[in-house]
């Protein structure tokens, strides 16, 4: 076993490192080597370190990028893109499946133009482990990728991996959310190339940009998309909802048959911009089951229910909601209408309270400006001020041309004007000449626009000139 040791010779500590060993039943003393002084110690151990630091390190992302490949991987989303598209376009370092794949990849992990994606590539650790270069991911070969996938096959891609996600996770299919939007794209408006992007009602108020709807599906459990419908944005959500329950119900009733499940019940919960009777029809043709919405000035006789008439639905679930279970009549069909409320949400959207106005007396109102009555100015003693663009007649030199004092007169025709009486206020009066007042005085005299200064004659108030 090695210890160290220390030794003071001279009054100085030495350090040494001894092993010691059991000789013949008896524990001695095997070897001693001589270290050396605190300050040697110190000098060695730096000197380590400095060994062991490399010169130069590269901080690469591993693990988001990890984890997202190889979800991939496992749901096998290249070979499914592939198998779709047949063979590699020529001139491709890799398959359509893989460029979709690795753009995927992107968009979960740091999303980024395709411009982008190399540059950011080099700051990942993933071409260690899937292989690919940096040299075959310009932006251009994932344009050529996307023109190599048909669009007749997106339909069946999807399926494809709706049952692989569903297989692989056992996703629970019984109920889904159906919603749809629309997004602001920054494609020209004289591009005819993208016929998808119209001009329409934009929900993201950007009324200056082409609209592209988008229509989704998901699972009730993790919001697993298991179906998307895209539509130009000039088309109202409601005329594309009956697309997206026939492609719905085929999409679950392939699921039933690869998962085995027994029936093929499946709710479907949308909101009410989808509501009208032709799209309740072929919700009734398809047998699905659904869960809608109604607004609230539809229903106003419900509205006007007392609220003892809802009952608590679950305490230890939904907190304090409460329901009403009726039925009436709803687009010409007699269905089943639950009136909700919600005390959390009831007391968000409370408004907020509104400071009610008082309308004071004229003597308690704050101050205002104190307009005063008319007093004729003496122009010799308080001059109105002028500005001029050119020498008054009266500063011209006496030897100045005629011509000069002629044109320094006409820039003033009104100096010798006659004072004319005017509104004044008592920021109007020369300094120095100003009432002076206390404290409580002068917030007295600061009245109402319309009444007159106490201390002053009354008389009518002419507009400010």
């Amino acid at each position: 076993m090695a210890s160290l040791y220390k030794k003071v010779i001279g009054g100085r500590p030495y350090w040494y490192l001894r092993e010691m060993g059991w000789v013949d039943g008896k524990p001695k003393l095997v070897s001693e080597r001589y270290v050396g002084t605190a300050a040697e110690v110190a000098a060695l151990l730096d000197a380590r370190d400095r060994a062991m630091v490399p010169q130069r390190t590269r901080h690469l992302d591993f693990g988001a990028v990890a984890a997202a490949w190889g979800l991939l991987a496992d749901l096998g989303v290249a070979g499914i893109i592939d198998e779709a598209c047949g063979g590699r376009p020529p001139g491709l370092p890799l398959s359509p499946g893989a460029y979709l794949a690795l753009a995927a990849l992107n968009r979960v992990v740091d999303p980024c133009s395709k411009r982008g994606f190399a540059d950011w590539w080099r700051t990942t650790a993933a071409d260690r482990f899937t292989k690919i270069p940096v040299s075959a991911l310009d932006h251009r070969r994932f344009w050529d990728a996307m023109h190599a996938v048909p669009l007749a096959a997106l339909p069946r891609i999807e399926e494809k991996l709706a049952l692989a996600a569903c297989a692989r996770f056992g996703l629970d299919t019984s109920s889904v959310a159906l919603d749809m939007t629309n997004f602001a794209t920054f494609i020209d408006t004289g591009n005819a190339r993208a016929p998808i992007a119209q001009r329409g009602k934009a929900k993201q108020k950007r009324a200056d940009l082409r609209l592209v709807g988008l229509g989704l599906v998901v699972t009730r459990d993790g919001g697993i998309p298991l179906l998307s419908h895209a539509y130009p944005g000039n088309k109202p959500d409601v005329t594309q909802f009956p697309q997206m329950i026939a492609a719905l119900a085929g999409r679950h009733a392939a699921l039933a048959a690869a998962t085995e499940q027994d029936g093929t019940e499946m709710t479907v919960v949308f909101d009410a911009g989808q509501n009208s009777e032709a799209n309740f029809a072929v919700l009734a043709g398809t047998g699905l089951r659904y869960v809608g919405s109604v607004p609230a000035s539809d229903c106003r006789d419900l509205l006007a229910l007392p609220a003892d008439a809802r009952t608590v639905v679950d305490k230890d679930r939904f907190g304090g909601l409460t329901a009403c279970d009726t039925r009436r009549e709803i687009y010409g069909t007699k269905r089943r209408a639950i009136l909700t409320h919600s005390p959390e949400l009831h007391d968000r959207r409370l408004p907020v309270p509104v400071r009610s106005r008082v309308l004071l007396p004229p003597d308690e109102r704050p101050p205002r400006r104190v307009l005063l009555p008319d007093v004729p100015l003496d122009r010799a003693q308080h001059p109105r001020p002028r500005v001029h663009l050119r020498p008054r007649a009266a500063d011209c030199p006496p030897d100045a041309p005629a011509s000069r004092a002629r044109r320094a007169a006409h820039v003033c025709p009104r100096a010798a004007a006659p004072a004319r009486p005017h509104r004044r206020d008592r920021h109007d009066l020369p300094r120095g000449t100003r009432p002076a007042q206390s404290p409580p005085d002068a917030h007295r005299d600061h009245r109402h626009p319309g009444q007159a200064h106490p201390d002053l004659p009354s008389g009518p108030l002419r507009p400010r000139r």
